[in-house]
């Protein structure tokens, strides 16, 4: 077969604290690597170099000489960065907005000569030796009906790399598995195959819940991006004052009053200005099309007993969201959230008291998560279910996903979260 179709399968694994500690040094020596690469690589006043030969040359044996790490590693961090900055110099020549790339989103790369891949563990190489990672799935006897066992036969797809994932919020790791069908052509024709690349024919989608206390808006892949407690914070300040100020009632208090409503009326906009970068730069980090809120007129209803300053916070958040991207190859698109904060986004059920503030606790299935975060997964859910049934169109799309911070996950999957994004 010229172009055999890949697939990536999520594995949770089974590790060790002993493992897990391996694993996590692993982890900061890998981006190390690719972060010393960047900086070396992105000259934008001389070019950038985006030769992974080059790259190789002039940085593997430093690298290789202040880590821990196997060669095969070393190389991985240095091409991921390459990649990387390879991605931002077309950006560039097309006239788009971009950065220096920055690696620390919790991720390793593993190919055949660093991992081993069975079909019930892996081997992974660390900075300690290889370690043993037994996969959390049912028994030979019972995997035929689950997603394991649908799409990961080791005698037809041949595992070739995977990139290893920590989920923070459930303190798990997942190993995200590409594998090549190596089966009959006429066998394959009747796979259902997810491919590997998330360009327009399978959609990619970041679902965003936007809160009036707590983090200001949370996303689907586990970013928690400002802090609304801050902002209302910040409004109640400038209300006390303005209070004060008029009961003194000077022409002097009034126009006092106009200079710091001015001034708290440009911190805000900067503020929602700088959040609305952070989103977008997580859905560029993750490789996403499109960004998905809920519809503002529920969010409205949502947060009714809300001030209007807040009401107008995010609204005004949407907008600035909708404006940047038209300068990136985002969209920002909207669905009806009904019970996505009610609604368990690993097992689908529905239920009032599986949330209580920003907990959630599945009655069925007891599913743990932050519910913003869990509301965050629902809205991106949901959009997939609309372009699925047609209810939603997106040009091309055979398919939709959601974003995980490294890969795609369908419909009701375990999620690995990002790193917070404090302001």
């Amino acid at each position: 077969m010229e172009n055999p179709p890949r697939r990536t399968v999520i594995i949770k694994l089974d590790v060790s604290s002993d493992d897990a500690d391996a694993l996590h040094q692993t982890k900061d020596q890998f981006l190390a690597c690719a972060n010393r690469t960047s900086d070396w690589a992105w000259r934008r006043d001389e070019y950038c170099i985006t030769s992974k030969n080059k790259a190789e040359k002039a940085l593997y044996g430093e690298l290789k000489e202040e880590t821990d790490l196997t060669a095969n590693l070393v190389q991985k961090g240095i091409r991921r960065a390459i990649g990387a900055v390879t991605h931002g110099v077309n950006r560039l020549k097309n006239g788009k907005k971009t950065s220096q790339p920055h690696f620390q989103s919790w991720s390793v790369v593993y190919d055949k000569r660093s991992a081993t891949f069975s079909d019930d563990h892996a081997t992974l190489s660390t900075v300690d030796g290889r370690i043993d990672a037994e996969y959390v799935i049912p028994p030979k006897s019972e995997r035929e009906d689950t997603p394991f066992g649908r799409y990961y036969d080791p005698d037809e797809w041949d595992a070739s790399h995977a990139t290893l994932q920590y989920d923070e919020i459930a303190d798990e790791f997942y190993l995200h598995v590409t594998a090549k069908y190596v089966g009959g052509e006429d066998d394959c024709e009747i796979q259902e195959v997810e491919h590997d690349d998330d360009g327009p024919e399978n959609g990619v989608v970041l679902g965003v819940d936007l809160n009036v206390n707590g983090a200001f808006a949370v996303t689907s892949t586990g970013a928690f991006i400002g802090s609304a407690d801050h902002l209302t914070h910040r409004r109640n300040e400038f209300e006390k004052r303005r209070g004060r100020l008029q009961q003194v009632g000077t022409r002097s208090a009034h126009l006092t009053i106009q200079s710091i409503g001015d001034r708290f009326s440009e911190w805000s906009l900067d503020w929602l200005h700088n959040r609305a970068n952070e989103l977008i730069a997580e859905a560029e980090r993750n490789g996403v099309n499109g960004i998905i809120f809920e519809n503002l007129k529920h969010i409205r209803k949502r947060i009714s007993n809300g001030a209007k300053f807040q009401q107008w916070a995010v609204a005004k958040f949407i907008e600035l969201v909708t404006y940047k991207v038209e300068d990136t190859d985002l969209f920002v698109d909207t669905v009806n959230p009904a019970y996505t904060s009610q609604r368990c986004s690993h097992c689908g059920f529905v239920h009032e008291d599986n949330r209580s503030d920003k907990e959630f606790e599945c009655l069925k299935c007891e599913y743990e998560v932050n519910a913003d975060y869990n509301a965050a997964k629902n809205v991106a859910n949901r959009y997939c279910a609309y372009i699925h049934r047609g209810q939603k169109s997106r040009d091309g799309w055979a398919s939709s996903q959601l974003a995980l911070k490294s890969g795609t996950l369908n419909v009701n999957g375990d999620f690995n979260a990002s790193p917070h994004i404090e302001g």
